[in-house]
């Protein structure tokens, strides 16, 4: 008897090619719909599955493989007893699906989507057919990927397909229906009202990419898009330019562009290690740079570089003057381009216009046999609610200079202190166990700059040894979250020294 394969798939890459190949070795090719028409239209012999069930498909396709013709046909083991009753019941085997599923999420994905468009993208022959095949991979090869078909064919001329590809195609399968579904949950999720933490969480990835290795060269690592996603992100930001793109680039990189984006003056960031080393606004993207660079000129050196403009090309001449990892923008002027294209490594991306948060809200961290989920921190300072507690209020400048250094600060790994003047930043702080060494750190960065600047804080001042240590900095104003039980403290020595102080009553950890 021949061997028999049902192919049925959304995605037509090498499918002809795949088809012909299993003819040639003398297989019967059972196919639907467009499927069966791109293989017909190829001159490849080709079985409509109506002939098979004896059933026409009904209710506009939505039913035409879901029969005992076709399911019994797949899952029936090779065993004497199954055998039996498939000849009992004129069914014949199928030794092979070939199967991938409508373009669920790339229908969600499109801009105006509506409900109805969603609901009639999701298969539901498809998922059983894979399901059911995966189920018996001892005996009928299930193929989801078009990348496989090659493999695929090599193995059955060489006369055995093994074991162990076997089980791999069968994993692959049902990590595919187990996306599709996730998929499905998380758009219907997407909708509302519904649990923000549901009881069974599912998400859906698609992979970008295998990386190099991950954090170090003895670690594995890959990156995965959220199709679903919209806006101006890394992820979604198209490569201009450079060398790949490494684990602790793509990291660097999101950190530097979800600060830069924050702000709507010109404004450049640079980033090392996760951690703002330099950030500053100016009336020219240049200028920002510049600014950025003197901040910390040693940290910078091999920095991340964000930009919420178009880089034009003296902004472009100025980077070229480092090393740079790479450079993230919503655009780059053709001439700038051509300026950073001398460096050859240089990772230029880019993102289009800067039109608003994106649409994901979930920010994941892995621990060891969990998965910790909070919502991103999209707070600033509400100058509204800002609460002046010293006997001398910031002034009107103090206090735009204040919001920019908090709006820095929330980007900062905890514990964190900013120091800044001018909205150019001069100290970071970051990352200390405890907050008084941060302010330390941020204070001999910035040096005799201090003096006149302004101090921001992720969380309130346990005692008062920052403030006093603010006051020998010569720091004018401080703007932290309060809520300590030694505020009245803190207060008292920033009014012994003239400092301004407020309070924002909005705390941004970043562990």
């Amino acid at each position: 008897m021949k061997k028999r394969a049902l192919i049925s798939v959304s995605d037509k890459a090498g499918v002809v090619e795949f088809a012909r190949g299993l003819v040639e070795l003398g297989w019967e090719i059972v196919s639907t719909g467009g499927t069966y028409k791109t293989i017909k239209s190829a001159g490849v012999p080709v079985t409509y599955v109506s002939e098979v069930t004896g059933f026409p498909e009904i209710l506009d396709g939505r039913v035409k493989t879901l029969h005992p013709r076709i399911h019994g046909g797949i899952l029936a083991l090779r065993t004497p007893e199954h055998l039996k009753q498939l000849e009992e019941q004129g069914i014949a085997p199928i030794d092979l699906v070939a199967v991938n599923l409508y373009p669920f999420r790339q229908t969600v994905s499109r801009e105006g989507v509506t409900l109805a468009e969603a609901v009639e993208n999701i298969d539901i022959g498809g998922p059983a057919m894979i399901r059911a095949a995966a189920k018996n991979h001892q005996y009928v090869l299930v193929v989801v990927n078009p990348e496989r078909y090659p493999a695929v064919l090599e193995a059955l001329r060489a006369g055995e397909v093994g074991a162990e590809l076997r089980l791999a195609l069968a994993q692959e399968a049902f990590a595919h229906t187990a996306h599709y579904d996730a998929a499905i949950a998380d758009y219907l999720a997407s909708l509302g009202p519904g649990e923000r933490f549901p009881r069974e969480l599912t998400l859906a990835f698609d992979l970008v990419g295998t990386l190099r290795y991950g954090e170090n060269p003895h670690q594995r690592a890959a990156f995965y898009r959220d199709l679903r996603t919209k806006g101006p992100c890394v992820a979604n930001a198209a490569k201009l330019h450079g060398k790949e793109l490494s684990y602790n680039n793509i990291l660097d990189l999101n950190a530097a562009f979800e600060l830069v984006r924050e702000f709507e003056a010109p404004t450049v960031v640079i980033v090392k290690h996760n951690n703002p080393c330099g950030v500053a606004q100016a009336a020219t993207v240049a200028e920002a740079y510049r600014l950025a660079f003197e901040a910390d000129p040693v940290s910078a050196f091999g920095g991340i570089v964000a930009v919420n403009r178009t880089v034009d090309r003296a902004a472009a001449a100025e980077m070229v003057k480092i090393f740079l990892e790479a450079v993230i923008a919503p655009d780059f002027e053709p001439d700038a381009l051509e300026v950073l294209r001398q460096k050859k490594d240089l990772r230029l991306l880019k993102t289009g216009p800067l039109t608003g948060q994106t649409t994901d809200w979930m920010d994941l961290r892995k621990v060891n046999g969990g998965l910790l989920l909070q919502e991103v921190d999209r707070k600033v300072a509400d100058r509204e609610a800002l609460k002046v507690v010293t006997k001398r209020a910031p002034s009107p400048e103090e206090l735009e200079e204040l919001l920019f250094a908090f709006t820095v600060v929330k980007h900062v790994k905890s514990n964190a202190i900013v120091v800044t003047k001018n909205r150019q930043v001069l100290g970071v702080g970051a990352g200390q166990m405890n907050r008084v060494g941060s302010a330390r750190i941020a204070f001999a960065q910035a040096g005799e700059k201090a003096r006149g600047a302004v101090l921001a804080s992720d969380a309130f001042f346990p005692f008062p040894d920052t403030v006093l240590e603010a006051a020998k900095a010569g720091i004018a104003a401080i703007i932290q979250p309060g809520g300590s039980l030694k505020d009245a403290e803190s207060i008292a020595a920033a009014d012994a020294h003239g400092i301004a102080m407020v309070f924002t009553g909005m705390r941004h950890f970043r562990h």
